[in-house]
C-alpha cells in the first residue's frame, strides 16, 4: 500500500510530466491517473472565438468599453497583496465536513495558519486544507464538489 506522501509524488511527476494517462498497480492497489489539459484548452478556444466575432460585429464607439478595462486593469494590483490557498492535490473540493454541516469558511470570515478552509478528497482520503496565514477570506475560487488540479487556487486571503 503506498503512502498518501508517495501518492501525491507520483501525482505531482504525472502533472510536470507530458504523460496524459498513468496507472500503477502493486499487491492489489491500483492507482490510475488522467490529465485533462487539451480538452480544456480546447474549450477555452471554443469560448474565445465567438466573443471576438461578437466584438468584431458591435458597433465601433461604444463608451463602456473604456471603463470595463479600467477595472479590469484594477482587480490584478488589488489582488496583489492577497495570499493563495491552492490545492496540494487532484481531488474533490469540499467546502464542509458533510453535505449537513455548514461551510468550514465563507467570504469574510476569519482564519489563522491553523484554521481549516476545506477538504479534498482523493482517493477516498479527506484531506484537510489550513489556510497557512492570519487574515481574513477576501475570495472563494471553486464551487463545492468541483473536481480541483495539483496547485490549483481555491481561496483569496487578505493577510493581517
Amino acid at each position: 500500500m503506498l503512502k498518501i506522501q508517495e501518492i501525491r509524488e507520483i501525482i505531482k511527476l504525472v502533472d510536470q510530466s507530458s504523460v496524459d494517462e498513468f496507472t500503477y498497480e502493486h499487491e492489489g492497489s491500483k492507482i490510475k491517473l488522467k490529465k485533462n489539459a487539451v480538452q480544456q484548452v480546447q474549450a477555452v478556444q471554443e469560448v474565445r472565438e465567438p466573443a471576438v466575432q461578437a466584438i468584431q460585429q458591435a458597433p465601433a464607439a461604444t463608451a463602456p468599453a473604456p471603463k470595463q478595462e479600467a477595472s479590469a486593469a484594477e482587480a490584478p494590483a488589488d489582488q496583489s497583496n492577497l495570499h493563495t490557498i491552492t490545492s496540494p492535490m487532484v481531488g474533490t473540493f469540499y467546502q464542509s465536513s458533510s453535505p449537513e454541516s455548514g461551510a468550514y469558511v465563507k467570504l469574510g470570515s476569519k482564519v489563522d495558519e491553523n484554521s481549516v478552509v476545506c477538504i479534498v478528497e482523493a482517493m477516498k482520503l479527506f484531506n484537510e486544507i489550513e489556510a497557512e496565514v492570519k487574515g481574513e477570506i477576501a475570495e472563494i475560487l471553486v464551487k463545492d464538489g468541483q473536481l480541483v488540479e495539483y496547485g490549483q487556487p481555491l481561496f483569496l486571503v487578505k493577510p493581517e
